[in-house]
């Protein structure tokens, strides 16, 4: 029997994109697409074990090794440093990290910039390189209201469309960092399955460079 290659994979829209990309790499699972609530789906001939957790989730599992690999935005990334190994890419799930303000919004360095964000460590980072005095009001959700009720000055949040920003009166006023998805690697198994994984970064890698060509 092959030795199973476990692989996380983010709930919802892009899981469903990157398996398709890993199912073109020869690591396909036909019962993954069967309709039904399972969370684990595995194929003993090709030798790989996939399971569906919620995307935020996706580094614990790899940095734990209950994955050997699997796929986390970089925004999880760069907020929770885990430590994993980043392997690709893969030009998925594109958005931004970015500051956002009230339309009138002026910033005054001689005062302390309220923040509210759910991303405190990559704020903190953003605004330490520039030697900025913030102080951070951490929330979990409707991050665009803050400024609107005086909670805060800007917020700090991924901005796909902007959409959401407009209809609140508010515009980005710097992007923090570009954001996509990342295959990542637990790094035990990175030296103990070196062949599969290596096999499918490659594969994975070729058809980004072919939809790229």
């Amino acid at each position: 029997m092959k030795t199973m290659l476990n692989i996380a994979l983010p709930k919802g829209r892009l899981g469903e994109k990157v398996y398709a990309m890993f199912e073109a790499a020869g690591f396909e699972c036909p019962s993954i697409k069967e309709n039904n609530r399972k969370l684990i789906f595995e194929n003993e001939e090709v030798g790989v074990r996939y399971f569906w957790v919620k995307p935020s989730d996706v580094s614990i599992y790899v940095e734990r090794g209950a994955a050997d690999i699997g796929v986390a935005g970089k925004d999880i990334l760069l907020e929770y440093e885990p430590d994993i190994y980043e392997l690709l890419d893969l030009d998925l799930g594109k958005c931004r990290m970015a500051v956002a303000a009230m339309a009138n919004f002026h910033d005054d360095p001689q005062r302390t910039l309220k923040v509210a964000t759910k991303f405190v460590n990559i704020t903190q980072n953003h605004y330490a390189s520039k030697g900025r005095d913030i102080d951070i009001i951490r929330l979990n959700g409707s991050i665009e209201i803050a400024p609107i009720l005086g909670l805060s000055d800007v917020i700090v949040d991924i901005v796909e469309t902007g959409t959401t920003l407009k209809e609140n009166n508010l515009n980005v006023i710097e992007t923090v960092v570009p954001i996509s998805a990342r295959l990542i690697a637990n790094k035990a198994s990175f030296r103990f399955k070196n062949q599969q994984i290596e096999e499918l970064t490659k594969k994975i890698r070729a058809q980004l460079e072919a939809k790229n060509d």
